[in-house]
């Protein structure tokens, strides 16, 4: 039992030198972190934790208690690129801003009257879905997809036209 209890008391010291060991660390870790935690206030608004208590007290800080700070980093405007940049630098005179609308109401009219056309035949085909039945649609099926066919194209046009007609809308009045 003797070379038992001479270990076993080795064994408790070494375990308690650890133990101190990690309380001692552990002490100086909070104690680093705390230090490195300390947010101070300096002169003409500046926040930080970057300096030491030295330093800050050198500077003429104070020390911000309890409080987060949230630091919010400025947007910097870069130069535009791009067509935004384009478009600032390549400014168009009034008149010629106004033939481009001109020439812009012309080119939705023509595809306003074409597409009104289009969809006054469709709508004629379609006759309220009741198409006419041709020679190629013995089967049923056949005239059931013609005819939601030509529901999905009335539809389509309905939509372009409304569209066109919004675009008409957006631009000034006619000269």
């Amino acid at each position: 039992m003797n070379g038992y209890g001479q270990a076993d008391k080795e064994f408790k010291r070494g375990a308690a030198r650890v133990v101190i060991g990690l309380l001692l660390g552990g002490a100086m870790l909070a104690a680093a972190a705390q230090d490195k935690g300390t947010v101070y206030r300096c002169p003409g608004n500046l926040y930080t934790d970057q300096i030491t208590s030295k330093e800050a007290a050198a500077r003429g800080c104070r020390t911000i208690e309890g409080a987060p700070v949230t630091v919010v980093q400025p947007i910097r405007k870069a130069a535009p690129t791009g067509p935004a940049a384009a478009a600032q630098e390549a400014k168009v005179e009034a008149e010629q801003q106004r033939q481009r609308d001109s020439d812009r109401r012309r080119i939705l009219e023509s595809e306003l009257k074409r597409e009104e056309d289009r969809l006054a035949a469709l709508q004629k085909e379609y006759n309220n879905g009741q198409p006419e039945r041709l020679g190629g649609e013995a089967n049923f099926q056949k005239y059931l997809d013609r005819t939601a066919e030509l529901k999905a194209q009335v539809e389509r046009s309905q939509s372009d036209v409304a569209a066109l007609k919004r675009e008409l809308a957006k631009l000034p009045p006619a000269n």
